[in-house]
């Protein structure tokens, strides 16, 4: 398959720079076996059962970007992925100008070092720093008003982040489930349906664009995941599961194994796309997805490409918004 059988054309002015003012005020675009309905996200409750699970992603995102600076005044963006022990980060690294092996940054309220290690940085921050104090939301770039600072992060602390996140790791949220409210989920458990979670921690892959021309060159970064056993107990007793997000999509398949999806942890760099044949998903709840990015073409596979890419040409014409803090569509196969 080549890279841009996974293109269409998006106006900028649909990609989301702020949430809906409420979480369930978003659209909700359901692509079902006889064809697509248009709804509120309020409105997903009615879609659930008596036999019906739906799956979560509790991770919690980290406020993990920092702004440092150096002695000569430069600046540069720091996104501190993930802890490596003893007050070493490994961190993304951009910004004008190129950075010394071993340099200081300052960051306000502290310095740390930053030390080449591959591809990425490592940066030592002192143990004192208060980190999910001074730490912004890692927001996506193509949100562009989070930029250099803005005032507005307050509001994407909570905004940026699941109601029912309790796991930290992320540097990214499963977005599907930012439209999620505790009245809607007990409008959900109201219905007959079961809620269980699993947790993957989103890193910086699950967004990355495919970058090789061929789909199947591309290769997934691994991501840490775990499925508790009443998680487990709770797919094995459902008659349909709904997976909140290609995070929790990739999660249940790649635990998938000789009588069923395995209760424990691990890690994952399951690369879904179009052929793939799901084990365990039998509905996709997600948002709408960016060209040639990885989610979008496992949502192709569990939904047929021409009919996902349909969806999406459907959804511009709609002015649906798009991406993280954009609206939610159901794949229902039936």
């Amino acid at each position: 398959m080549r890279r841009d059988e996974f293109r269409f054309d998006l106006p900028g002015e649909l990609i989301a720079q702020h949430p809906a003012p409420r979480r369930d005020a978003s659209r909700l675009f359901v692509l079902g076996a006889a064809g697509t309905r248009h709804l509120t996200f309020a409105d997903i409750p009615e879609l659930f059962g008596p036999g019906d699970l739906l799956v979560l992603n509790d991770t919690r995102v980290r406020p993990a970007r920092l702004t440092g600076r150096r002695a000569t005044g430069g600046l540069f963006d720091v996104l501190l992925v993930r802890p490596l022990g003893n007050g070493r980060w490994e961190a993304l690294v951009g910004g004008r100008g190129k950075l010394r092996d071993g340099e200081r940054l300052s960051f306000g309220a502290f310095e740390g070092t930053v030390t080449r290690a591959g591809k990425t940085w490592e940066v030592t921050v002192p143990p004192e720093a208060d980190l999910a104090r001074l730490g912004r939301m890692p927001l996506p770039p193509y949100i562009r008003r989070a930029r250099g600072g803005d005032p507005s992060d307050a509001a994407d602390r909570e905004r940026y982040q699941t109601v029912y996140a309790r796991e930290e790791g992320a540097i990214a949220a499963p977005t599907a489930g930012l439209h999620f409210t505790p009245e809607i989920l007990d409008r959900i458990r109201a219905a007959g349906a079961e809620i269980a979670c699993v947790t993957l921690h989103v890193g910086p892959g699950t967004f990355r664009p495919l970058t090789a021309e061929q789909v199947e060159d591309h290769r997934m970064e691994p991501e840490p995941w775990r499925i508790p056993e009443a998680t487990a107990a709770a797919i094995r007793r459902a008659r349909r599961v709904t997976a909140a997000g290609t995070t929790v999509t990739r999660t249940l398949e790649a635990a998938w194994g000789e009588g069923g999806v395995r209760a424990g942890e691990g890690e994952t760099a399951l690369f879904i796309t179009p052929g793939y044949r799901f084990r365990v998903v039998h509905r996709l709840l997600t948002n709408f997805h960016l060209p040639e990015g990885t989610p979008l073409l496992l949502t192709c596979a569990f939904g047929g490409t021409g009919r996902v890419l349909a969806a999406c040409r459907e959804a511009v014409e709609r002015r649906y918004r798009f991406f993280s803090y954009g609206d939610a569509m159901l794949l229902d196969p039936g």
